[in-house]
């Protein structure tokens, strides 16, 4: 199955590649009519959305998209919730699935557009400097922080897409966009819901599918407030104010 969030990338893909190979084909040129097929498909497979069996168990997060754990680290003010955060970034290689999942069933209540460089997503650099789209997500009834997912654009990777819109409910791992190719997705969930991250650095996640965190749901957080984000959208930028502390 291939992602609609990438309609038009696929389907011009698969009739150029189509077009080519029987071109290549009509005029006997087999092993290029094998290569053309072979690479029309690769690419095809950056746009796949396999179906995922989303965890039901309460006081979870689970990760906004594949990749690998490239970071786990304490922000000491995310401006978003006014506080304290912890950050889990995920790096998505060209080989993995792009397609971008809610971490917890929550409602969007600011979706921040950032402009800025395309530097390659191995660069630790390029989280705070690449263009970005950060997605805010409260409690839907309580109406408090609960984590908010930061798109990362890469090298090659372009093209952020955002299907989700402010008020939106998401379920938890419900799709609601992609990053075309290679990239970095990043979660950040408050302190106020005392996050213990379930996984470790270098290991592999899956959108939807892999518990990235546990929560505490009893109760209401110590921060009440409204989001920054939700006032002064502009205000919503991923930078901490200083230096990450990686988490042990």
């Amino acid at each position: 199955m291939l992602s609609s969030y990438a309609l038009k990338e696929w389907l011009t893909i698969a009739a150029v590649g189509l077009m080519l190979t029987g071109a290549a084909i009509v005029l006997g040129w087999w092993p290029a009519a094998l290569l053309i097929a072979l690479a029309s498909l690769a690419l095809l497979a950056f746009f796949r959305d396999p179906m995922r069996h989303i965890p039901s168990q309460r006081g979870i997060m689970v990760a906004p998209a594949d990749g690998r754990i490239s970071s786990i680290h304490h922000v000491e003010h995310f401006e978003p919730f006014r506080g304290p955060a912890l950050c889990i970034r995920i790096f998505l290689s060209v080989l993995d699935v792009h397609i971008n999942r809610a971490p917890c069933h929550s409602r969007v209540t600011a979706i921040t557009h950032k402009p800025g460089k395309h530097l390659n997503a191995l660069n630790p650099q390029s989280a705070l400097d690449n263009e970005a789209n950060l997605v805010l997500l409260v409690h839907p009834v309580k109406d408090h922080p609960v984590a908010a997912v930061n798109q990362v654009a890469g090298l090659l990777a372009r093209t952020i897409h955002c299907a989700a819109r402010v008020g939106h409910t998401l379920q938890r791992g419900q799709k609601f966009g992609i990053i075309k190719l290679g990239s970095t997705t990043e979660l950040y969930i408050p302190m106020t819901l005392k996050p213990r991250p379930a996984i470790e650095r270098g290991q592999k996640v899956y959108a939807g599918l892999t518990v990235i965190a546990h929560i505490t749901t009893q109760g209401t957080p110590e921060t009440t407030t409204r989001p920054a984000a939700a006032a002064a959208p502009a205000a919503a930028a991923p930078a901490a104010a200083t230096a990450p502390a990686p988490v042990a």
